[in-house]
């Protein structure tokens, strides 16, 4: 869709851009510009990625990865699609990508201007297709391999085992369901998804450093905080809303800023890149936040295939044949690749095995017809009101708290997401793909909870289990496994001691470095104990249980807390299965800490109070190999500290040309409502947390305030390229202009795009 009329981009100090365009599409063209212009190799890397064209452009390392994005794109019909969206987020959505491509015209037209990267890379940038949204679909969440996890400890009859890592709501035992071999699972029904888990492989010092444990206990860890207070609960009179989502730090930052204007529309917040649309943010009349809610979005089938013919399988009494598509890969400096992708009724196929008459495939919501999640953002953007975002809703795949507070005082909740109707399973274990246990559709959007102007005057949301009593009894669970609450009970107390609450005070609650779990920890530290185990439970005994970045108790809590997990494994789990359940949840570790039972032996108490003063003696010892021996010169900060390198970092050249944002220092861990996670197995370096925070004063909107890290741009010769990185580190709000007046006051930059 070409531009209809002419755009203005006016750039602020920050690197904002404010786009005023003369229609709702030409806003989302300059979005697209913009986001081109400051995020191309960003978003051409992950284009790259999920359509599986990394080989091309990298080497034949990268073949498994191409192979299993090619597996997960949507293989329907792209038009019928488009067809079935509104005609204006359609329309959105075109001029979006058109935006994008429109960058690339010019910069091919002059590639000195392009970033480095291409230079020293040799590429190219990819051209964007409308399509390319349709197909993409991100059709792995990471369930499939819990499935197989429970079924093999089922196996052996140790499912029980399987709550110390992921415990569920409400103690529920998975059901093994019927005519499922639990023998014959094993890792490798996840097929090219086994195959391909972990880091790209990018370097073999990016490999070296994984693992597979640490790593995944990150990425569950992810989340995000937002809490919404009604006027009567606010000291500005008015609504506000914040929200600070939790994603990977450490590179490209997975958000940018951006004002979009046009006659009747008027939205500004952060999006993600490659992404149309604005996901956190505020429009004239509202303001929005998300955090993710848990929804079980996939399945393993287990299929069995016809003995004399392995492309055909079993489903409903009948032998059906494997849709299959041949794809060919084509690998930088290597010979191409063929691959053959299978498709059965529930999705994708994994695993192919001929010789044993054996193969899974994994239906995932995100695949099936309609589940176009790139375009909802850009219906979320459109709605005007309460109302208007309940229909939008029905696009939003993903699972979300969306948080809603606007100008006439009224503050919601809803939770947004497809759930699939599973009447035989729930969705715990790998199921038959004989046809008994498929789905039966989708769970209608006006069915899902939501929440109007809650008489307590304010809620909450940070990826804790939150179903209504009423609506989970009535239909299910839509998730058995949540986070772990301690953000939420955290803010929780912040929001339920105060009378009224401003802006500052939900500035200083993101910032919050007050851990819950070290407080219900500290009172168990047993007493007279010996040598460096006493010397470590007296710093603890008398410290406040924050995080702080200066903390020297903090940073003995963390070389603890780490000593703790693999101390309640080996004292609880047998070898045998330790391959299995390879790290324990913060919840039945702290439960069995504070009431010990039969696990830990004869004489539970002696033997925690054992576990105790071991844990600490060896916390004490790495605290010392970590920082030095003096305990007075610790400090959490010296080790937990925010390095950005770049996903190509370890290649000379790309070193040389974009070096790490590093030596910024922080507080928390995963657990604080300051979330800022770490991979214990490979540094103390923070891996997740809020890049992005914003508080809305709902009405007022300039008195509303942001933070980013580290800045809009990824290419360093900008100079918005790490302008955010101290003020983030400091936890330094600034303002976040969106009336004409307030915006004007701070434009450094005006650019115009003409058709």
């Amino acid at each position: 869709m070409p531009l209809r009329a002419s755009v203005t981009i006016a750039d602020d100090e920050w690197g904002v851009p404010h786009i005023r365009a003369a229609s709702i599409p030409d806003a989302y063209f300059g979005q697209g510009y913009v986001v081109a212009r400051d995020r191309l190799f960003q978003i051409d890397l992950q284009l790259r990625r999920d359509l599986g064209r990394l080989a091309e452009a990298f080497g034949a390392r990268f073949v498994p990865h191409d192979h299993a994005a090619r597996l997960l794109l949507y293989r329907g019909d792209v038009d019928a699609e488009l067809a079935g969206l509104p005609t204006d987020v359609v329309a959105c959505a075109r001029a979006y990508v058109d935006g994008i491509n429109a960058r690339i015209a010019e910069l091919e037209g002059d590639p000195a201007l392009l970033p480095p990267e291409y230079g020293l890379l040799s590429l190219r940038p990819l051209r964007w297709d409308i399509a390319d949204l349709v197909h993409i679909r991100s059709g792995d969440m990471g369930s499939v391999s819990d499935e197989v996890r429970r079924a093999r400890l089922a196996a052996i009859g140790l499912l029980d085992l399987d709550a110390l890592m992921a415990p569920l709501a409400g103690d529920w035992t998975p059901q093994v369901p019927e005519g499922l071999d639990l023998a014959a699972i094993s890792e490798a029904d996840l097929g090219i998804l086994g195959k391909t888990e972990g880091p790209l492989p990018w370097s073999d010092t990016a490999l070296a450093g994984y693992d597979p444990v640490e790593d995944r206990l990150d990425r569950d860890a992810h989340g995000s905080n937002a809490w919404t207070i009604a006027p009567a609960r606010s000291a500005t009179g008015r609504p506000i809303l914040a929200n600070d989502p939790h994603l990977g730090i450490g590179g490209f930052s997975p958000r940018h800023l951006a004002h979009l204007s046009a006659p009747g529309f008027d939205v500004i917040g952060a999006g993600s890149p490659g992404m149309p649309g604005i996901m956190q943010g505020h429009t004239d009349h509202y303001a929005f936040g998300r955090t993710n809610s848990h929804i079980d979005q996939e399945d393993l089938y287990v299929l069995a295939l016809k003995p004399d013919d392995p492309e055909c399988y079993r489903h409903r009494g009948q032998w059906k044949r494997f849709a299959q598509v041949t794809e060919t890969i084509r690998v930088k400096d290597g010979d191409d690749v063929v691959v053959t992708l299978r498709h059965a009724e529930q999705g994708p196929v994994l695993f192919h095995d001929s010789s044993h008459g054996r193969a899974t495939a994994m239906a995932s919501v995100s695949l099936r017809p309609g589940a176009n999640m790139t375009f909802a953002i850009i219906a979320l953007n459109l709605a005007k009101n309460w109302d208007e975002l309940a229909q939008a809703a029905r696009l939003h795949v993903a699972p979300t708290n969306l948080h809603y507070a606007d100008v006439d005082g009224h503050i919601g909740w809803r939770l947004l997401g497809h759930v699939p109707v599973r009447p035989q399973s729930d969705g715990l274990m790998p199921v038959p793909g004989d046809g008994r246990f498929d789905w039966q559709g989708i769970l209608p959007a006006e069915q899902m909870p939501k929440l109007l102007d809650p008489a307590q005057g304010w809620f909450a949301s940070a990826n804790q289990f939150n179903l209504p009593p009423d609506w989970s009894s009535a239909k299910g669970l839509t998730s058995f496994t949540w986070n772990a609450p301690y953000r939420y009970d955290r803010i929780v107390q912040v929001l339920g001691e105060a009378d009224s609450h401003g802006i500052a005070d939900s500035v200083a609650l993101q910032h919050d470095d007050l851990s819950l779990p070290a407080r219900a920890l500290l009172p168990l530290l047993p007493k007279g104990l010996d040598g460096v185990a006493e010397q470590a439970a007296a710093m603890l005994r008398d410290w406040d249980a924050r995080l702080g970045a200066d903390s020297a108790p903090a940073a003995l809590f963390e070389m603890l807390w780490t000593e703790l997990g693999k101390a309640c494994l080996a004292a609880i789990v047998p070898d045998a299965v330790r391959e299995l359940v390879t790290s324990i949840d913060p919840r039945p570790m702290l439960a069995l800490l504070t009431h010990p039972d039969t696990r830990l032996g004869p004489d539970p108490d002696a033997a925690r109070d054992a576990l105790l003063a071991a844990a600490l003696g060896r916390a004490w010892e790495r605290a010392s190999e970590t920082f030095g021996a003096d305990p007075a010169t610790w400090r959490w900060g010296d080790v937990h500290r925010v390095v950005l390198r770049h996903p190509l970092s370890g290649r000379p050249a790309i070193d040389a040309a974009l070096p790490a944002i590093e030596s910024g220092r922080s507080g928390g861990d995963a657990f604080t409502v300051m979330a800022r996670g770490y991979v214990a197995a490979r540094d103390y370096h923070v891996s997740h947390g809020a890049s992005f925070l914003i508080v809305c004063d709902v009405g007022d909107w300039d008195a509303s305030c942001v933070l980013t890290l580290p800045g809009q741009s990824i290419d360093p010769r900008s100079p918005y390229y790490r302008d955010g990185y101290a003020a983030w580190l400091a936890g330094r709000a600034r303002p976040f202009p969106f009336g004409r007046a307030a915006v004007d006051a701070h434009i450094r930059q005006v650019t115009e795009l003409h058709p």
